[in-house]
């Protein structure tokens, strides 16, 4: 079981260094600079996207909350 372990991890090291070293041509190894979008949005768009979710949020709470009966005018 263990006579040829040295030998199988030096061949492991060798096949693992082949794979690393082999780039297909489409693609480009350097860090491009981020652009700071997320999601193609700027932060402005992002900040409106949050903001209009945070309301829905907080108006759906509030009609959940009045149809239950835990808060009243």
């Amino acid at each position: 079981m263990f006579d040829d372990l040295r030998n199988d991890a030096a061949k492991q090291y060798e096949e693992e260094e082949a794979r690393a070293e082999y780039q297909p041509a489409g693609i480009n190894t350097s860090r491009s600079r981020r652009s700071g979008k997320f999601l193609g949005m700027t932060s402005i768009q992002r900040f409106v996207l949050v903001f209009m979710m945070l309301t829905a949020t907080c108006v759906v709470g509030f009609l959940c909350l009045f149809a239950t009966g835990k808060i009243a005018f």
